[in-house]
């Protein structure tokens, strides 16, 4: 049986042959959140390869297209039949284009109830404000993997302040740079760095058990 960090290992060296063959195994075996977890965590070296300057915007959409195919897998075995409970707008924010973790987080979300309107990647202020208008989520939900994200979360809750709208719903930030220190500057309500995590705390943040 193959192990997780060889999954992990795989997936930074974006081998996608590797790749599909362990996960095809592994899910036999394994939990699907552990595959997912693993995915994430081999996402935070590629998104530090990339602020290093080692890969760039072909590897991260490369990552991407892995991702999509691992969710193929995967998504399977994880996904109920459910009825929303809640609404939630998701999206990549503005200066970054990472979407593994907000396309884990979305898959856990959806298994748990929730209807998600994804926005995608480098999703602006205004794009966030029209969607709270159009879609009258009970939260938002920001992800990034760089550095710079968390002042372009910042700018989202301040465009909702401004629009009137910040009072209306709930605000979770994720992704590998986020903490309670980015929650505080950001205004965001709540934070996770890894998927279940956020969705436990979704659920918390409408009045349901986590």
């Amino acid at each position: 049986m193959p192990s997780l960090d060889e999954l992990i290992e795989a997936f930074v060296e974006l081998d996608e042959g590797r790749v599909l063959s362990l996960v095809e195994k592994l899910i036999v075996e394994i939990p699907p959140p552990d595959i997912l977890e693993a995915c994430r965590k081999a996402t935070v070296t590629i998104g530090e390869r990339f602020e290093k300057g080692e890969y760039f915007l072909s590897e991260l959409v490369y990552a991407g297209e892995i991702f999509r195919r691992i969710m193929d897998i995967v998504l399977p075995k994880l996904r109920e039949e459910v009825k929303p409970i809640a609404t939630i707008v998701l999206g990549t924010v503005e200066g970054d284009i990472h979407d593994i973790g907000k396309n884990i987080f979305k898959a856990f979300a959806e298994a748990a109830g929730f209807k998600v309107v994804d926005l995608g990647v480098d999703t602006s202020p205004d794009r966030f404000v029209e969607a709270v208008r159009r879609y009258n989520p009970e939260i938002v939900g920001m992800s990034g993997l760089l550095t710079i994200a968390i002042e372009s979360m910042r700018r989202v809750v301040e465009a909702l302040k401004q629009a009137g709208l910040r009072d209306r719903v709930k605000i979770i930030i994720g992704g590998g740079r986020v903490d309670k220190y980015a929650k505080r500057y950001t205004g965001a309500d709540d934070w996770a760095d890894n998927a279940m995590l956020g969705v436990r705390k979704c659920k918390r943040l409408i009045g349901l058990e986590g």
